[in-house]
């Protein structure tokens, strides 16, 4: 089959390698009929995450239909069109039963192989599913395949970081990053509540986007801290989301919000500091909530949200393209170019 595969820093490849194999019996093989291009992709490509074999195929963001199953699997028939979270998860664990199912104690995270062990991504032709019946969601084959596809991560992150955050009718919040978790975001903080929302960013085309979405924008700027807080009766926000990852937005994230408030960062931090000190988080009697999505636990509750057409989801998508422009596609994404903000790719 042919995959989109790392090979070096801002290297990728477009080539043929070998299909995927049932390993196991509760293992699947998905038909990729849709992927995309994330965010946390690029901390792969820009080498800012390091230890990933050569060859290992990118992506963990897919629906396709199911074409061949294991011997244990039960839940899922062949024929069926399904949606993946970017991790595996057993559904019976500890983790798994509390709904961090992003923390299951035996799950893989797609295209994460190093010295030989992990699971490889899914910007590819076919992709291997462990742990199919818990892992995969099942949805309507005739549905918006390109928001579907979006439950399995970046509507589920961006959700997440708002509920997180604990997001309610009576909280401010202010979104650091418009991309396309920080936009999701904004969805997500609507739908648990809240009008009063701001945003932050330096690409006009995402602050348009965001205010399209429900949030007030704010260029990014040195007032920016100054703006949130003329419209907060001088306090900051009571929720500030960090979705870019990086300790710039991390640190912007701290100068808004209030005392007493709360930080949700889901932004994939490769830092090994922090971008505020003990000192000032005891000063500022912050609450801090970071990590990683457990999109599973939110799929259910997120496909009636696309089913019932309650957000325009799909307008974040700026590019559908063949997998085989693939490599070409995340030079388009890593540069900001043609007004990119999520890329679909077809194999």
């Amino acid at each position: 089959m042919k995959a989109i595969t790392f090979q070096d820093v801002k290297q990728l490849a477009f080539e043929e390698v070998s299909d995927p194999l049932i390993e196991h019996p509760t293992d699947v093989i998905v038909k990729v009929e849709l992927t995309a291009i994330c965010g946390s992709d690029l901390h792969i490509y820009r080498g800012h995450e390091t230890g990933l074999d050569r060859g290992t195929i990118m992506g963990h963001e897919f629906l396709g239909q199911v074409v061949e199953i294991g011997t244990s699997v039960h839940n899922i028939k062949s024929g069926d069109t399904v949606v993946s979270p970017f991790t595996t998860n057993c559904g019976q664990c500890y983790y798994c039963k509390i709904g961090l199912t992003c923390r299951c104690e035996i799950g893989q995270l797609y295209g994460w192989v190093s010295g030989g062990h992990g699971l490889h991504g899914a910007q590819a032709e076919f992709v291997k599913v462990p742990m199919a019946d818990a892992t995969l969601v099942k949805v309507d084959p005739t549905g918006n395949k390109d928001e579907l596809l979006m439950i399995g991560d970046i509507f589920s992150t961006g959700y997440y970081a708002a509920d997180n955050g604990g997001v309610n009718s009576e909280t401010s919040v202010a979104v650091v990053g418009a991309g396309p978790v920080g936009l999701m975001a904004i969805l997500g903080a609507r739908d648990l509540g809240t009008k009063n929302i701001y945003v932050i960013d330096s690409v006009s085309e995402r602050l348009a986007m965001a205010e399209e979405f429900g949030a007030k924008p704010i260029y990014l700027s040195e007032m920016s801290v100054d703006t949130v807080r003329s419209k907060t009766k001088n306090r900051g926000v009571d929720i500030a989301i960090e979705a870019v990852g990086n300790p710039a937005a991390a640190r912007l994230a701290y100068e808004v919000v209030r005392p007493g408030g709360v930080i949700s960062t889901v932004g994939v931090h490769t830092s090994d500091k922090m971008s505020f000190s003990p000192v000032e988080a005891y000063d500022k009697n912050l609450t801090y909530r970071s990590g990683r999505c457990p999109a599973r636990y939110y799929m259910s509750k997120l496909m009636q949200v696309v089913n019932e057409k309650r957000y325009p989801l799909n307008r974040i998508i700026s590019h559908h393209m063949p997998l085989s422009d693939g490599v070409e596609a995340y030079r388009i994404f890593d540069q900001k170019l043609d007004q990119s903000m999520k890329i679909m790719l077809h194999p």
